[in-house]
Formats: C-alpha cells, sequence, structure tokens
C-alpha cells in the first residue's frame, strides 16, 4: 500500500517525541520504510528530527539520511558528532558514504573520516572521494561480486556468498583475470545452470558494457539508457576494474540534468532551490531579465524608427507587432526544445543543413496554415486587400526564421561546448522578439509601398 503523510501521522510522532516515549515512538516507525521515515523528518522541526535520528539504529537512519531533503540533512549533520556521523557511513554504501561526507566541511571530512572503524571501507571512500563527482568515478561503488577466470563453478558459488553480503544488489557477477583486468560476465542464471566443474572462463560472457572511470556521469547516462542497464562496471585505462555503477545512481544524475536544463530554459543561469535566499534567487534570475530588457528597449527603438516613417492610416500595423512577437517567439522556443531534448537524448545525427531544411519546411507549413487564418481575419476586419496580405505575409517569414533560428542556436551552442538548454529560454525569445519586428515592419512597408 502506498504511503500517505497525513497531519495524523505528524501529530502522533511529534506527541510520541515530546513525551520521551521512545518505546511506542520506535513501534510506530518501524511500520514504516526508511523513506517514509524520511518524509516524515522533513516535516518536523530540526530538534525533533535529531531525537528521531538518534532514537533508532544507525543501520536504519543511515538509509534515512540520504533521503533527506539536503538542506535539511546538512543541519542534522551539523548537530551530529564525528563519531555519529562515522557510524553513519559505517552502514552506507561507498558510494553513497562518499556523498554524504562531501556534504560536509573539509575540515569535518578529515575528522569524520578519521572516526571509521572498518579500515577497508575507509580506504574505498577515500578513493572515491579523489574522484570528481560529475565522473564515473564520483558515481561508482565499489561493493560487487567479482570472479577469476580460473575458478571452477563450485568454487566460485562458495567464494561469491562472502562477497554477496555486502552488496545490497547482485545484478551481475564480473570476471577478471589474475591481473584484475575486466574480460566478462556472468548472470546468476549462467552460474546456476553450469556444471559445478566447469571452469569460468568457459561459461563467461566477454561482451560486457563498461565505462572508464573518468567518463563524464551524462556520458554514463546515455550508455545505460542506451543498452537498458541496471549496472555497469567502472574500469580504468588498464581495464582493471575498479567498481560499479547502478541505476539508482543514474536516475540521480538523469534528474539533476533534467532540474538543471528546466531552470536554463527558464533563464535560471545558476543551481537554485525555492528555499534558497532572495540575494541567491535574485543573483540566478537576474542576468536573463536583464537580457529580456535590453531585447525589450531594442524593439523599442525599432518600433519608434518605423513609426516615424508609417503614415497615419498604416498604424494599425502596431497593434499587430504583439501577435508577430509572441508567435515568433513561441516558434522559437518550440523549434529549440525540440533538438535540446534530442541532444540530451543523443538522438540528434547527421548534418546540421539538414535539420535546418527541415525545420524550414515545417515552419512553412505551420506558417501558412496560420496566416491563412489571420488574413481572413485581418481582411473581415479593415477590408483592406493590402494591409491583410502584408501582416499574413509577414507571419509567415517570421515563423521561418524564428524555427531556423530555435534549430540553429542549440546545435551552435552544443558544438561549442555550450549547455544548448539555456537556448530555449529568454535567449531565444527576446532575439526572435526583434527579429521577428524588424522583418514584420520591413515587409508591411514594402508591401504597402510607403
Amino acid at each position: 500500500m502506498k504511503f500517505q503523510l497525513t497531519d495524523e501521522i505528524i501529530e502522533q510522532v511529534e506527541l510520541l517525541i515530546s513525551g520521551n516515549n521512545d518505546k511506542e515512538l520506535k513501534h510506530v516507525l518501524d511500520e514504516f520504510h526508511y523513506a517514509d521515515i524520511a518524509e516524515i523528518l522533513d516535516e518536523l522541526d530540526l530538534e525533533q528530527s535529531i531525537y528521531v535520528i538518534k532514537l533508532l539504529d544507525s543501520e536504519t537512519t543511515s538509509d534515512i539520511l540520504m533521503e533527506l531533503d539536503e538542506d535539511i540533512r546538512e543541519k542534522v549533520l551539523q548537530n551530529l558528532s564525528a563519531k555519529e556521523i562515522a557510524e553513519e557511513i559505517e552502514e552506507l554504501d561507498t558510494d553513497d558514504a562518499a556523498d554524504m561526507i562531501m556534504e560536509l566541511p573539509e575540515e569535518r571530512q578529515e575528522e569524520v573520516i578519521s572516526n571509521i572503524e572498518d579500515e577497508e571501507h575507509k580506504a574505498e571512500i577515500e578513493e572515491l572521494l579523489a574522484y570528481d563527482e560529475d565522473t564515473a568515478g564520483g558515481l561508482m561503488a565499489k561493493e560487487l561480486v567479482k570472479v577469476y577466470e580460473t575458478w571452477t563453478v563450485a568454487g566460485c558459488m562458495r567464494r561469491i556468498r562472502g562477497q554477496a553480503k555486502d552488496v545490497t544488489r547482485v545484478h551481475s557477477i564480473y570476471v577478471v583475470d589474475k591481473q584484475e583486468k575486466l574480460i566478462g560476465r556472468l548472470s546468476l542464471k549462467d552460474l546456476i545452470v553450469a556444471k559445478s566443474d566447469q571452469k569460468i572462463a568457459d561459461i563467461a560472457k566477454d561482451n560486457v558494457d563498461f565505462v572508464n572511470v573518468n567518463d563524464d556521469a551524462e556520458d554514463v547516462a546515455k550508455v545505460m539508457s542506451k543498452y537498458d542497464l541496471e549496472a555497469i562496471p567502472v574500469v580504468d585505462d588498464e581495464q582493471t576494474l575498479l567498481g560499479r555503477i547502478t541505476i539508482d545512481d543514474i536516475v540521480d544524475v538523469l534528474k539533476e540534468e533534467a532540474d538543471k536544463d528546466y531552470q536554463l530554459a527558464a533563464g535560471i543561469t545558476q543551481d537554485v532551490e525555492a528555499d534558497d535566499s532572495i540575494l541567491e534567487l535574485t543573483r540566478a534570475r537576474l542576468p536573463w531579465l536583464f537580457l529580456g530588457l535590453v531585447g525589450g528597449i531594442g524593439a523599442f527603438i525599432i518600433m519608434y524608427y518605423f513609426e516615424g516613417s508609417l503614415p497615419e492610416e498604416a498604424i494599425i500595423l502596431f497593434l499587430f507587432t504583439p501577435l508577430i512577437a509572441a508567435m515568433a517567439g513561441n516558434v522559437g522556443v518550440q523549434s529549440s526544445a525540440i533538438i535540446v531534448q534530442g541532444l540530451a537524448n543523443d538522438d540528434v545525427k547527421g548534418s546540421i543543413n539538414n535539420r535546418l531544411i527541415k525545420e524550414m519546411l515545417l515552419a512553412a507549413l505551420n506558417g501558412v496554415i496560420l496566416s491563412v487564418f489571420l488574413f481572413l481575419f485581418v481582411y473581415a476586419w479593415e477590408f483592406d486587400l493590402k494591409l491583410a496580405l502584408s501582416i499574413s505575409v509577414s507571419l509567415v517569414a517570421v515563423i521561418i526564421i524564428a524555427g531556423l533560428i530555435g534549430t540553429f542556436i542549440p546545435l551552435f551552442l552544443d558544438k561549442r561546448g555550450v549547455d544548448p538548454a539555456i537556448a530555449t529560454g529568454p535567449f531565444i525569445t527576446t532575439s526572435n522578439d526583434i527579429f521577428g519586428i524588424v522583418i514584420y515592419l520591413m515587409i508591411a512597408k514594402l508591401i504597402l509601398g510607403i
């Protein structure tokens, strides 16, 4: 049954905490998954959250801490001693442990690490901390099941029992040679159906997918998505097996990237959240708002210039300016959004020219359909054939140009190593507004002969 957080649950937990009724509180929380408990703690005040964390055993609270909102987790950790944090760390897989330590101030990191009693766990965490967090090394966990090619199936079954107890999920068994180099993989099915005296080398599959420890996290996500992998091994330049990355870590990468792209598309240049300070939010939003302001001033100057050269009877053209600007912005954002999505999914292939030609034809078709409707409306309103023709032809031209800009700019940015998501927001809207108004007024003057 799906967990549903209610006011009654929150009130019950708060009542038990205020009454120091530890036994009943533990009994109540034992009924919930650790992710559900984290959701409860997100609604409690800091003192109550710390009370619960200190009450429950580290095996449970370590998972709860990883599920907490980052800001709340940071505050909770600030109120735990280095030894208490180390106890939580020892219950986590190495990748989660490294992530939690990375959130601590640098001087606190060393203190926590020094309090980890399991020397092997400590060494593995320190190894992971050396990698950039946006690489495969920063994502991987050291926990995995590996076997040597020279082992027999019977010997392998005995040995992997000891390894598997430290691995949350066994997706694959990795096969290495004497130099610890990755040479293949086994599924549990392969192992179970094989004869006990067979060599691992005889039943291993050598077509194993892997990533390099220095590969970008987004590239790892693309590989796992393309081949529908639940886990992927990580190797160094010598093909030595170092660890593995599981699908839950990749989901986090995809979510973070989607959040970042969504904010860029909205004109927010930094990674911010709704709970951040007003100053941080202002710093993130202001640059693109300023660009919009400059674009608006540019549009004003253009319209001011044309206004002086238009006869009084043609002033009605200005009443359609918001419509032209809006259509240009909308078409540009639609085009760029499709390209950005394709680039993110690695679906955009082939030459830029082919993409531009396709977008031009698509924009032309949409433009013609919309302009026919606009022509009929303007003519019915003003009974002026030239005026209706000038506005509708302008709309076709503006839509085509907007589609080309919306397609070209993200492709250009991607080629230059800039996140193309930045093109789907105010950048495209502002540029298309200006180009749209210029094209609209120039075509109108040409057709009307003014």
